[in-house]
């Protein structure tokens, strides 16, 4: 930030103001989606705080830096749209396509929507503070976003501010407008509670790796081919089947084995994928073939979680999300 763009920027100059901001555009719209696990939401509150520090600007006293004050304005509009229920009108979760199979649980998590690859990319510069206790692979994980969102929304963004962004206490304390010791007594519960819902280390294979690839390319064929054993036998003996807004999660073989021969592979369905990126994880917008045109239409999202050369999950997104990751709607028979 340079006195010259601030003070132009103050006297209403548009594209000062722009020059200023821009650098954290995109961890801003990130740190939304964290907080809140919902690109469209993120997307919505980037602009809402934007707009406020446009019209704020003569209030930054610069007491901290710019960047503190954008994450203090963009944080405390996340928290205000959580606590007033001012969210997107969820659809009504869709039920399941045949009679399922026994359910192992009940997600906590439903309101969950991916985050494309292509857009952390534009936030790759982005450092972290020397607090942070989180890489930017883990912190951006499926996995963490979904335990993120089973915390009260001030834990969640004090985990966030401190152990993934690496703000000190002071200064969270001063983004919140709270004291040091709430900060540190939230922070302790926050990681209480997360350590429940995430695995130990991370042994997911590295992004592109022969491994990786090797194992992905054998979940693509067996899935094109619909061959149900060949799917489940690349997935952990504890793996998981998710498929968010539904609220119903299969966990194990045996049940998946069931979940993808009645609801997926049922009636002779046969699907085409599509390889993409979402949340730092691969992914295949996945469509389902026309028997009589052969023409494939847009079926949903699958994010594949992997982890000790074995799949550990696959969460499927409705269609909703598909066009966020430049896939088309249709391929050609």
């Amino acid at each position: 930030m340079t006195t010259e763009l601030l003070a132009r920027a103050r006297e209403g100059d548009g594209e000062a103001f722009r020059q200023l901001v821009e650098p954290h555009r995109h961890e801003l719209q990130v740190h939304c989606y964290r907080v809140l696990g919902s690109l469209a939401d993120a997307e919505d509150l980037l602009q809402e705080t934007l707009l406020a520090a446009w019209q704020g600007l003569a209030g930054f006293e610069e007491r901290a830096s710019l960047r503190s004050w954008l994450y203090r304005i963009a944080t405390n509009r996340c928290l205000n749209w959580l606590r007033t229920g001012n969210r997107r009108p969820q659809v009504e979760a869709p039920g399941w396509p045949v009679e399922p199979p026994e359910l192992a649980r009940l997600g906590e998590v439903t309101w969950l929507e991916p985050y494309p690859d292509a857009l952390l990319d534009e936030a790759a510069d982005f450092e972290p503070g020397p607090e942070a206790r989180y890489e930017m692979r883990e912190a951006i994980s499926l996995a963490f976003i979904t335990a993120l969102q089973v915390l009260p929304p001030r834990q969640r963004a004090i985990l966030i501010l401190r152990d993934v962004l690496g703000f000190r206490a002071a200064e969270v304390a001063g983004i919140l407008a709270v004291t040091e010791e709430s900060v540190t007594s939230a922070l302790r519960r926050a990681r209480a509670t997360l350590a429940r819902y995430l695995p130990e280390n991370d042994r997911s294979p590295p992004r592109n790796s022969a491994a990786e690839q090797q194992l992905l390319a054998k979940l693509v064929d067996a899935f094109e081919r619909g061959d149900v054993d060949g799917v489940v036998s690349l997935m952990s003996e504890d793996a998981w089947v998710r498929m968010p807004p539904v609220p119903g999660e299969v966990q194990g073989r045996e049940l998946a084995r069931r979940y993808f021969a009645t609801a997926a592979f049922g009636e002779g369905r046969r699907y085409r994928l599509v390889p993409t990126r979402a949340n730092g994880q691969p992914a295949f917008g996945v469509y389902l073939v026309d028997r009589t045109s052969g023409v494939a239409h847009s079926f949903g999202l699958f994010v594949i979680t992997l982890s000790a050369g074995e799949v550990s999950a696959i969460t499927r997104f409705d269609n909703a999300v598909i066009s966020r990751f430049g896939l088309p709607r249709t391929l050609p028979s």
